[in-house]
């Protein structure tokens, strides 16, 4: 009976797209765990993973014997395809500034990081603010415009910093004004504490506003909508558990604080992110329900740091945080796969818990794990091929599907350089050409 039922399930309706990857070990992050065999893609979706898959009449096969198969690498802290500046500094508060507004698809770090094995990918707004602007979560569908490469479905965020950035310790303002005008406040670690507690002051006053509103409404009477705020909306987003909070920490005296602010005011913090000195209150962090969104191993590159150390990601895990591992950084961002292994190395964690702190976990802490972040039957086909073990430095990404699609070859990529470098050059030549001023001498 399984097996008639996985022949129906291998039988493609007429126009389905089907994929097979066969004869590779694939590295599951689910129950399955770590098996040799086959996973096969319909329509997008990972339709049936197993050490015997039927392949369909018609499907595109994918021969990966001596080869692994994982989830695509899922990024938690990501400042990629961002058209100019990623921070609004000029105020405290900059909750009303979206990232959605600011999407670059032709930025090439998208394609970069596909090369890495990167599918999905959390993008930030900077940390210059005690509260920051509105984050989005992306697939890295290389080639698709903005709104193609939006994370359908994903919850939205928002991002908070503490410490030394929002206080502005490398941009030191005195008391008084400055020459643009009046400083901006805060410029201690205590007035970022104050700011987030008074902005949420005034979300709570305007999320009253909009509940005596709508249950007006409800009663069957007419009244006067309140003004819609757009600095204050998200944070109201977040009250009523519609927007996570990510936010940017250092050290365990703020991670404290925070969790302090987010209980006062009944919210919860989705991820703290960098969080260094997260080891020092893992059992705070745990409790709180939080996740962490670290480094691997990096310390000491300013005050802050210092008391970072490379088994912060292996012993918050060991007191039941999720954790992931993130990059914020367009370079590091493709080699996440050898970050994981630093968990390895340091942590002495298993190999399938160090590759799940750069696939299953950070799905989680974006709340999508649903869709993605392992390999299994239902998920999104989002799945990376690597040449040798994933958590080796000398493997290479050989291909990337998103949603069932290719959208890296590495044998494509090579063979096609030298076609794309006679491409460049013969744009390089048409523009020196226009330059050329026609109807007599340059320079008349």
């Amino acid at each position: 009976m399984k097996t008639f039922l996985a022949f129906l399930l291998a039988l493609a309706p007429l126009g389905a797209e089907v994929t097979v990857i066969k004869n590779a070990t694939i590295m599951t992050e689910s129950g399955k765990g770590t098996i040799k065999g086959s996973v096969l893609v319909r329509d997008g979706k990972i339709a049936e993973v197993g050490e015997s898959v039927m392949i369909p009449p018609g499907a595109t096969v994918i021969d990966a014997s001596g080869q692994w198969v994982i989830p695509g690498i899922i990024d938690c802290h990501s400042h990629i395809a961002v058209d100019g500046n990623v921070n609004e500094g000029s105020v405290s508060v900059s909750s009303m500034v979206n990232i959605k507004d600011v999407i670059n698809p032709d930025d090439i770090a998208i394609y970069r990081a596909l090369a890495g094995g990167v599918t999905t990918a959390n993008i930030l707004h900077g940390s210059a603010n005690s509260i920051g602007g509105q984050t989005i979560v992306l697939k890295m569908r290389w080639g698709k415009d903005a709104e193609g490469l939006i994370f359908e479905g994903a919850t939205p965020g928002i991002k908070f910093a503490l410490g030394e950035n929002p206080k502005r310790a490398g941009n030191p303002q005195p008391a008084g004004r400055g020459p643009a005008g009046p400083l901006r406040y805060p410029a201690t670690r205590m007035g970022v504490e104050d700011t987030i507690r008074e902005a949420f002051n005034e979300a709570k006053q305007y999320k009253a506003e909009w509940d005596a509103y709508d249950a007006a409404v409800k009663a069957g009477q007419h009244p006067i909508p309140p003004r819609k705020d757009l600095k204050l909306e998200p944070l109201k987003e977040v009250l009523e558990g519609k927007r996570f909070v990510h936010a940017h920490c250092y050290r365990a005296d703020e991670i404290l604080m925070l969790i302090r602010i987010a209980d006062d005011y009944g919210f919860k913090i989705k991820t703290f992110q960098h969080v260094l000195e997260g080891y020092k209150v893992a059992d705070e962090i745990a409790a709180h329900g939080a996740g962490a969104s670290t480094f691997s191993d990096w310390w000491g590159y300013k005050m802050e740091a210092i008391d970072a150390i490379p088994y912060n990601a292996a012993l918050m895990a060991k007191k039941g945080i999720v954790v992931s591992l993130n990059s914020d950084d367009a370079e590091l961002m493709r080699r996440l796969n050898t970050e994981a292994a630093k968990a390895m190395k340091y942590g002495g964690i298993s190999r399938e818990d160090a590759l799940a702190m750069v696939t299953i976990n950070p799905a989680k802490q974006l709340a999508i794990d649903n869709r993605v972040g392992s390999i299994e039957p239902g998920k999104d086909a989002d799945l990376v091929i690597y040449d040798q073990d994933p958590l080796s430095n000398f493997s290479k990404v050989q291909k990337v599907l998103i949603d069932g699609n290719k959208y890296f070859d590495r044998d494509q990529e090579v063979s096609g350089r030298p076609r794309k470098e006679a491409e460049k050059q013969k744009l390089i030549e048409m523009e020196r050409q226009q330059r050329i001023p026609t109807g007599g001498r340059r320079g008349q």
